[in-house]
This record gives structure tokens, sequence and C-alpha cells, in this order.
């Protein structure tokens, strides 16, 4: 099956119950069994089924289903909020004194997790940039995961995932990708080489910006040396499931950062019509990315441009795609307020892979609890916009933009 196909139709079937076309909500806590024998079988996963909403449901199984199947991994687990489903990939296996080498062009909100795993005792060390001669001289003993984003929000830096991955897998290291701006549209990151991939499935893959969500798929392709990965050691018989199998029944089943059957619900919804929206944002946003370079006084950065230092990347493993964010520098703060206080199409809002345009300053918002260094090596300036681009016609987003850049120029 081609790409849209494979979003209605892979790893899903009709309800068997029922016929329904799409999976049901099962909005219930818990799940009745015929005899207390039935439920002991499932709560030591000696037999399939469903007892808690908090350990699995139906609508959510459904969901996790699709989404291992259309990013080529053995299997998902969904969470609450993309950021827990990062959370939860990074503790399933590390613990205290324990480092990671992450990239420094992350989301804010990673950028404090790792803050926040230091009173834990996991140390990060951030690289410029992910490739193999900056983190090789970072790996120890200690090194237990590397971890970035495919495409970096907002610095829109591209990682070159094969020969990050070889280099981890020399070394004994999962590589854990957040595919979020990528999109499975653009790439399959296990096909290159990542162990784990994550996604915040709030944004491109829910697409109407109406459900927090996070996923976490497993490649089944790193082999867990239970020596390097203590916690391993009672799933070592399940082989390839390891991983899942340690998720499921320990760090994500009792943080509770379940995702609930509505939000599962709509998520599945969304994914259907993937790949016709980022088909349009992608193309849209290159096409604004090239109006809004002939500003002078507008800085661009936006992957698929000839002048990114990360076009090559974009064209080696996103089709020539960029994604769809795209961020400029106006020159300093003020104007860059001004700017978006001119806009009329895009909203102000804290999100990406709505269907509408958004913008937001992400020095004074996402970034606003990181150190200036920090900000920087994000590639978040105190005149940068980071812009979210959506499904309008590309006309109206032109003139619109065109028309606030022109009332800056009149002040």
């Amino acid at each position: 099956m081609k790409f849209n196909t494979e979003l209605l139709h892979s790893g899903f079937e009709s309800d068997k119950a029922t016929g329904a076309t799409l999976t049901p909500i099962y909005q219930v806590s818990a799940f009745a069994h015929e005899s207390p024998e039935v439920l002991e079988k499932i709560f030591n996963n000696k037999t399939p089924g469903f007892a808690y909403s908090r350990i699995s449901n139906p609508t959510v199984d459904s969901f996790e289903r699709r989404i291992a199947s259309l990013e080529r991994g053995i299997g998902a687990v969904a969470c609450s909020s993309g950021m827990a489903a990062v959370t939860m990939s990074l503790l399933n296996i590390l613990q205290s004194g324990d480092e990671v080498i992450a990239g420094a062009g992350l989301f804010g909100g990673t950028i404090d997790l790792f803050g926040d795993l230091q009173a834990f005792g996991i140390t990060t060390h951030f690289v410029d940039h992910v490739c193999t001669d900056e983190i090789e001289p970072l790996i120890t003993e200690k090194t237990k995961a590397i971890f970035a984003e495919l495409i970096g929000n907002p610095a829109l830096d591209i990682v070159d995932i094969k020969n990050v991955a070889a280099l981890a897998h020399r070394h004994g290291i999962p590589l854990i990708i957040d595919s979020t701006t990528a999109t499975p549209c653009l790439i399959h990151p296990i096909k290159y080489g990542a162990d784990i991939v994550v996604h915040s499935s709030s944004k491109y893959i829910n697409g109407s910006g109406d459900a927090i969500s996070g996923v976490i798929i497993d490649s089944g392709n790193f082999k867990w040396d239970t020596d390097r990965y203590k916690g391993f050691e009672e799933y070592k018989k399940l082989g390839k499931f390891a991983y899942l199998a340690k998720l499921r029944n320990g760090m994500w089943r009792n943080v509770g950062c379940c995702l609930a059957p509505m939000n599962a619900f709509l998520n599945a919804i969304g994914l259907e019509t993937m790949g016709l929206r980022v088909e349009r944002l992608c193309e849209n946003a290159l096409q604004l990315a090239q109006f809004l370079d002939t500003y002078e006084g507008i800085e661009v950065n936006y992957p698929a441009l000839p002048k990114s230092p990360y076009y090559s990347l974009a064209q080696q493993l996103l089709g020539g795609k960029g994604g769809a964010i795209l961020t400029i520098r106006a020159g300093s703060k003020d104007r860059a307020f001004k700017l978006m206080n001119n806009l009329k199409i895009p909203l102000i809002a804290t999100n990406i892979g709505d269907v509408r345009t958004l913008v937001i300053h992400p020095a004074s918002t996402i970034y606003v609890h990181s150190s200036e260094e920090k900000k920087v090596n994000a590639g978040v300036y105190n005149d940068t916009i980071r812009i979210s681009v959506g499904i309008e016609d590309i006309d109206d987003l032109k003139e619109d933009f065109s028309q606030a850049i022109d009332k800056l120029k009149e002040e």
C-alpha cells in the first residue's frame, strides 16, 4: 500500500463487534470479566484483554497499533502528552548515574525536562550539532541514550540519522528520535537506524489542535545488554519485546500517564488525513519561506531553502521537503512583536501542526526558562518568530505577511 492508503487501512480493521468503520470510544474506567480466573490471567499477561483504562483500553490500543504499523515498529505505547512520551521513553532505560547525549536545538520543554532529570542523578550533555564528530568525544561507559529531534524545533537542524545511529550502535547505545516535526509522511526513522521513535501526536498526527497526546514506538531492533541496562534482566526472555514489556509493566503504568480514550479517537481521525495535510503544509511552508526571503531585514530559516546548511539532508532524507515550520528574525524583539500584532490570519498560540497558521515569540514563551546560551543553541533569539504554517491558501498568507512587514517599514 502507498502512504495515504496505508493511513486508512494498515494495522486497522473495522470494529468486529459492530462493524463500525472507526474503533468506538470506550469511555470507561474498568472492564468486567466472567470470572476472577480470567482477570488474573489478564493481569499476569497470560491472556489478552482489558482490565483498567490506565493500563489498556480498546480505543487506545487501536490507535497504538495503527501508529506502530505506520512507523514500521513492533509496537507502540500511547501517552497523555508528547512530553510524557519523551519522559517515559528515557526513564524506561535510565537510572541515577546515567548520562544522555542530546541535541541542543530541542523544544524548550524537552530542554527543561533534561534539567529536571539532574535532580535524579541523570546528566545530559548537549551538542550543538547532532553529528558523529560532536557526539563521539562525549560517549562514556555512563552514556545510556542518544536523543535528538529529527528536525529541531525551532532550530530546524536535521539529524544525519543513518551515521548517528551507526555510531550509537557501535557503542551499544540506543538512538531515540523525536520525529514529531518530520512526521511519518516524510521519513520512517526506524528505516535509518533509530531504535525508539517518539511523537507528540498532538501535532501533525492529530492535525486539528483538539487533543493532547504522545506515542512511543519501539523498533524491536536494539539488543539490550542486561549488564549495562540492569532493569531489563527480568524482560530478557521476551527478546525484541523487552523494551515495550518493561515500559508497560513499569514506569509508564505506575506513573499513570495514559492516553484518554476520547483523545485516542480524535487522533485516529486526524491520522487518516495526515498525508494530505502534511503535503499541503510543506508546500505552503516552502512557498512562504521563499517569499519572506525576498524581504530585506527579514532573515529566514527553513531547511528546504538552498541557503540552509541542512538543505542536502532535506533532499536525501525528507524527499526535498523541509517540514511545516520556519523561523524568521525581525531585527529586534520590538519589531518581532509589532510584526506579529500586524498579522491578521495567523493565531498567536503555542502549538504546531494545526491546520491554521500559528506564530509565537519563542524567547519570551516556550524558552522563558532557558539560559541565553541554551536559547542561542536552540536557534532562539530575541527577534525570532516561529511560524507553524497551516493549510490556508498560500496567496492569502503571502498577502498577510506582506502587509505586516510593510507596516513595520512605515513605522
